[in-house]
């Protein structure tokens, strides 16, 4: 006893009460939007039982009447009985529809609300979690609490006031039939405890295998082209039958406990049931009750032990819950990227789109969390109507100064700005990602039309500023040529089209949006040199006054460029013409 003692109050101590108080008030937060059908929900399990309390007052007497205990009336009787049974039809389908009505509610604006949290949390944070975790957070441990909100605090209400209610008409007709229905509820506890315990831990594992397992199906289907290239086929499949193994012995193991628990506990029940029916016949031969009373009783007890089980099964549901309201929050709770400058940049794109804005940078600092140094005291700047290249062996950190323009990452020091006019001028942060457009390296194509893909970032373009947009980009000389020109479907990244028309619809859907500053990095890599040049010869002819800053590897971009900045010792180092006319010899 001492020790059970000293194992709770270690848990205590640990912190594992506190955390689940924590889990449940966070999902309650989501409930108590929904308080009156849940309270609809709740009464309708109330009357549901009320009615199963009268069927079998009234199933007694019918049982009364055909043993002779009692004479006529049996119409009546049986009309009771279709009318509490009608009700109870009646009853069970709102009862279905409410669940159902609740159970969506919740899960919609859960997963609409953890979507857009997702979505503004701090993007470096963010990287820590595979994208299959977070498709498994986001659906499956979403859809647990939704669920389990509808069903542990309604169905709590329900099974205890269920347990109370037939107690209370046991003792009130014979109280002696309680004793047996006693008799059940410590073996069931002490059953369940056991229980509870592996499924804890069953919980967790399962949620870790179900990421696991998201995560390798993700990655595999998005990078079908080179399981296929290199003939790994065979390969991914035995792979999936192992994580698929590890699953299955898992849930047997599991299984395993779960079907000698439940041997035990129908065991103890069925020795409990005989006793209660024999009893009852002893009853019934003595004279005490009627054989109506004894199926009343045995039906009762039944539901004294079936509550007990109903009551102890919602402590696995209250760590399904917990557990899940756990995996939610450790990523709601990361950091959120600040849009509380949105109303500035508003008005800062505002006063200067129409004649250009600048892009300064001065001294900047950034190393990976790692530790891994990228930049010390690194500065450039670009303005409109000019093509900046920021060039540099692989890995020195052209991408992730892309990234630091576009706020994903924080620099440790040094400052980034946006400055227009004599003196305005506003510091880069996630509000100012609007006054972007931005052409990542690989296939950003999603599926869809080619029009529906423009229109991602400019809802209200019309067709004729599309084709401007494609023609800037030298897009629309093979667009025009497809059967149903702009409204051609595209398949999932990119699919139907070369990479380098690809990246030309990518380059057009960034000219769409008329942004004031451009960012291409290695966006023209799968171009041949002419349609390189003539892109970026756009860009640059267009009246719209752009600051464009491109990464590249190649020689050929830097002739269309206004300067040229060397990523070299943490710093961007400005090259020379003759530098720069060295880089463009053939063998560079």
């Amino acid at each position: 006893m001492f020790k059970k003692l000293r194992f709770y109050w270690s848990r205590i101590r640990a912190g594992r009460l506190k955390s689940m108080w924590e889990e449940t008030l966070w999902i309650y937060s989501y409930g108590r939007h929904y308080i009156k059908p849940m309270i609809f929900y709740t009464a309708l399990g109330l009357v549901s039982t009320v009615l199963s309390l009268l069927m079998s007052l009234v199933s007694r007497d019918l049982v009364d009447i055909i043993t002779g205990y009692k004479a006529g009336e049996i119409i009546r009787y049986f009309a009771l009985m279709i009318g509490y049974g009608l009700g109870s039809a009646v009853v069970g389908q709102l009862t279905s529809y409410a669940s159902t009505y609740i159970t969506m509610k919740v899960d919609a604006r859960m997963k609409n609300d953890v979507f857009e949290k997702i979505l503004e949390t701090d993007w470096e944070s963010l990287t820590t979690y595979h994208s299959g975790d977070l498709l498994t957070r986001w659906g499956s441990d979403v859809s647990v609490i939704s669920t389990g909100i509808l069903t542990f605090i309604p169905n709590a209400i329900v099974y205890v006031f269920k347990f109370i209610s037939a107690l209370f008409m046991i003792l009130y007709y014979d109280w002696t039939f309680a004793v047996f229905a006693f008799l059940s509820i410590p073996f069931t506890l002490i059953l369940s405890r056991t229980l509870l315990n592996r499924m804890v831990n069953n919980n967790q594992k399962s949620a870790q295998m179900s990421a696991r397992m998201n995560s390798f199906n993700q990655e595999t289907f998005s990078n079908l082209q080179f399981v296929k290239s290199f003939d790994l086929i065979r390969l991914y499949i035995e792979r999936l039958k192992q994580l698929q193994s590890e699953f299955i012995t898992m849930k047997l193991d599991f299984q395993k406990m779960s079907i000698w628990t439940g041997l035990l506990m129908t065991t103890v029940g069925l020795i409990v049931s005989y006793s209660a029916y024999g009893w009852g016949i002893y009853r019934v031969w003595s004279g005490v009750i009627s054989y109506g009373s004894m199926t009343m009783f045995l039906g009762l007890s039944s539901t004294l032990t079936g509550t007990v089980t109903n009551l102890t099964s919602l402590v696995p549901t209250s760590i399904n819950l917990t557990t899940s309201a756990r995996r939610l929050m450790d990523i709601l709770d990361m950091p959120r990227e600040d849009y509380s400058h949105d109303e500035e940049a508003e008005a800062f794109e505002k006063a200067h789109a129409a004649s250009g804005i600048s892009l300064v940078i001065n001294d900047v600092e950034y190393a990976y969390n790692t530790g891994t140094k990228v930049f010390e005291k690194a500065s450039m700047e670009a303005h409109p109507h000019e093509v900046i290249a920021l060039v540099g062996p692989s890995g020195k950190g052209k991408t992730t100064m892309m990234r630091l323009i576009l706020s994903l990452v924080k620099p440790q020091g040094g400052s980034m700005k946006l400055k227009a006019g004599q003196q305005d001028e506003l510091v880069l942060s996630p509000s100012t990602r609007h006054l972007f457009s931005y052409v990542p390296q690989g296939n950003t194509m999603f599926s869809g039309s080619i029009a529906e893909n423009m229109r991602n970032v400019k809802p209200d373009a019309t067709d004729e500023e599309i084709v401007e947009s494609l023609k800037l980009a030298c897009a629309w000389e093979f667009v025009e040529k497809l059967p149903e020109g702009i409204y051609s479907e595209v398949k999932e990244r990119g699919g139907g089209f070369s990479e380098g028309q690809a990246q030309r619809l990518s380059i057009a859907r960034a000219l769409l949006r008329k942004s004031p500053l451009l960012l291409l990095d290695e966006a023209t890599s799968a171009l041949d040199v002419d349609t390189e040049r003539e892109v970026l010869a756009n860009i640059v002819k267009d009246e719209y006054p752009r600051t464009c800053v491109v990464t590249t590897h190649r020689p050929s971009v830097l002739s269309s460029c206004n300067r040229v900045y060397n990523i070299e010792d943490f710093r961007c180092v400005i090259l020379s013409e003759e530098e720069v006319k060295e880089k463009l010899r053939p063998d560079w």
